[in-house]
This record gives C-alpha cells, structure tokens and sequence, in this order.
C-alpha cells in the first residue's frame, strides 16, 4: 500500500518522488450520503512522464511509446472516484498510477520462435476431418430409393 504524500515506489529501479506527483481534487458522482454535494472526494493524479528526471532515459521511450494513448501533453493522468473517502481514492490513484507504470516499463517479450505442426498432428487433423465427413456422408438422404 503507498500512502500519499510519500515517494511512489513501481519498481526496484523507478520510484518517483512526491514532489513530481500533482493531485486535483474534485466532487465524485455516485454514493456518499449527505455529504455527496460537499466532499471533494474524487482525486486525479497527475504525473509528467515525458519530462520526469526520475525516469532513466533508457526507460523513458518505452514508456512513452506503450502510453502514448494515455498521455496528454506527455502527462499521464488517473482519476479515482470509487471509494467514498478522499483518502482511499488518493491511494488507490496512487496504485494504480504504478501498475501503469510497471506495466509500462515491463521489458518487451522474447521474440517468438516459428514452430510446424508435427507430422503427428497432421495426419490426426486429417483424420478427424475424415471422420467428419464421413458422418455427414452418412446423414445424405438417397434419391434414388
């Protein structure tokens, strides 16, 4: 759990100081009893990730390139409206703010390696398709009788 107003820790290598976070607040839709016209329990966490000096400079294209349909003006932006507490919408911006993060900066899967089907697996494909025709063979009706 990260609390706010401390640095927000998404990997070993990335953590982004608090400073470089900006919180606005604002009124949320949905439940909240009497005081739903009068807390401003919605929260939206902004983070620059395109001019971030937190961000290694090698880590920093891959982020930009795997969130560029998030970004506004190089910021990324999470609104949490959720919870009723202002509290728990800030840390749950927060968590959600570094899985985007992490998942971001998760290094590019290996190259997949072209496989065949085995020889095996041809001959029971074409089998089956042979079964398969031979029951519908069988469900013709005969003209002739």
């Amino acid at each position: 759990m990260t609390t706010p107003g401390s640095d927000l820790h998404v990997s070993r290598r990335l953590v982004i100081p608090a400073a470089e976070l900006r919180e606005r607040f604002s009124r949320s839709s949905g439940p909240g009893g009497q005081g739903v016209n009068t807390t401003d329990s919605r929260v939206e966490l902004s983070f620059d990730v395109a001019r971030s000096p937190s961000i290694p400079e090698d880590l920093r294209p891959r982020l930009l390139e795997r969130l560029r349909s998030r970004l506004a003006d190089g910021v990324l932006t999470i609104a949490a409206s959720e919870h009723r507490a202002q509290l728990a919408n800030r840390e749950a911006a927060r968590e959600r703010l570094a899985a985007a993060l992490r998942a971001a900066a998760a290094p590019p899967p290996p190259p997949r390696r072209p496989t065949k089907p085995s020889r095996g697996a041809k001959e029971r494909r074409l089998a089956a398709k042979k079964r398969r025709g031979d029951v519908k063979r069988g469900r013709r009706g005969q003209y002739g009788d």
